[in-house]
């Protein structure tokens, strides 16, 4: 089973691109190949390392939803049978390919996508002593932790043909649209991505003070606003073009949850 990591990248600091290219490097599964996409500012010391390095010519400011699809959607050009998601500035346990592969081929029949657990993480890799409560009861589901299997590769165009409006909640949306369409998803249950914590609220709660780089949390009002202002040819068309109406969908919006 071969598997893509892909990785959108902007402009992260080279230790952070490091450190994400030695996590897949360093995965037990053998059969991993690392795609990277610059989204306007590629990195020249990239091209040396033992990876993919694909340049865009601008960025497009979509949280990466527009590289994340053209890395996915050529690696399953080429033949690979899963792809995984890795955003630059977050990292992979050792054992998180194969902790994916080893549930989805325990199915009966193989399932559309797998997905995985997150730790917060701290930037200098340390864990916030916190749990994810909609990690956990499957309410949302990080790009991070999700490993989409073959009969799950048509979506992958969806990040790019994702309207604008939608990019803040982007994650939400393309899993909104996968559970709309009834795919297969088989949980691994185990935190194998570490997710670096950019959210001031979760710092609060740790009883911590928020690190420079913590940001609050996106608001997802103008987005739900959009879709409700929409007209019944442009809702169609949307409709369309993410898979699903995203009317019916119930947790289009951020936040966060213990």
């Amino acid at each position: 089973m071969r598997v893509a990591v892909v990785t959108p990248y902007y402009r992260e600091p080279r230790p952070y691109l490091q450190r994400c290219i030695e996590s897949v490097r360093n995965q037990t599964y053998p059969e991993v190949e690392h795609l990277l996409v610059a989204d306007g500012h590629p990195q020249p010391w990239l091209d040396a390392e033992p990876v993919r390095h694909l340049r865009l010519d601008r960025a497009h400011g979509d949280y990466g939803n527009t590289p994340r699809a053209i890395g996915a959607l050529l690696a399953a050009s080429e033949g690979v049978d899963a792809v995984a998601f890795l955003d630059a500035d977050n990292w992979l346990h050792p054992e998180h390919v194969a902790s994916c592969v080893e549930v989805a081929r325990a199915q009966t029949q193989m399932p559309d996508y797998v997905v995985s657990l997150r730790f917060l993480a701290r930037d200098d890799g340390s864990v916030l002593p916190l749990g994810m409560g909609e990690d956990i009861s499957g309410a949302h589901v990080d790009t991070n932790c999700m490993f989409l299997c073959r009969g799950a590769f048509h979506a992958l165009a969806r990040w790019a043909l994702m309207p604008k409006p939608l990019d803040g909640i982007g994650d939400r949306v393309f899993l909104a649209s996968l559970r709309a369409e009834g795919l297969r998803e088989v949980r691994t249950g185990r935190k194998t991505v570490y997710y670096l914590c950019t959210w001031a609220p979760y710092f609060r709660l740790a009883g911590e003070s928020p690190p420079p780089y913590a940001k609050e949390p996106i608001d997802a009002t103008p987005a739900q606003r959009w879709l409700q202002e929409l007209g019944p040819v442009e809702m169609r068309v949307t409709s369309r073009l993410l898979g699903f109406d995203p009317r019916s969908a119930s947790r289009l919006r951020s936040g966060y949850e213990t």
